[in-house]
């Protein structure tokens, strides 16, 4: 059962999983005697893609997940978001970790995470803007 604020659920699940997309870095870096940057190796490479990816759209779609929970959206759609997002990061991690090509997961990941961000933005201008103050007609 959660008590607090759902979105708060998978602010956590995802902080969780930076840790182990930066724990890969590390080992990586171990692996292939890289101090700084990413080194010429491509696995090294993929490594430290897979974690800026996640820090490039994770931050801004848990800040949105966090701000449609608080203007309203109901639990079951923040849910929804927050279960799409974390699915998504986590087929992008795993597909882009196995290729660095066009791949299924990093074709789908990034698409659900576009998606998520997507339309948690539309609610927030839906929900902020004078539209929402309407009733339905009919």
């Amino acid at each position: 059962m959660i008590t607090g604020p759902v979105s708060f659920l998978y602010a956590g699940l995802l902080g969780l999983m930076l840790i182990a997309l930066s724990v890969q870095v590390v080992m990586a870096r171990r692996r292939y005697k890289v101090r700084l940057g990413s080194g010429t190796d491509e696995a090294m490479q993929q490594a430290v893609r897979v974690q800026a990816n996640f820090t490039e759209y994770v931050p801004i779609a848990v800040l949105l997940l966090v701000f449609s929970e608080i203007t309203g959206m109901p639990s079951a759609a923040v849910h929804g978001a927050g279960i799409l997002l974390l699915a998504s990061r986590v087929i992008h991690a795993w597909g882009l970790t196995k290729s660095p090509g066009v791949s299924f997961g990093r074709f789908y990941g990034t698409a659900g995470t576009w998606l998520t961000i997507v339309g948690l933005s539309l609610w927030l201008v839906y929900a902020t803007t004078a539209a929402s103050r309407f009733p339905a007609p009919g």
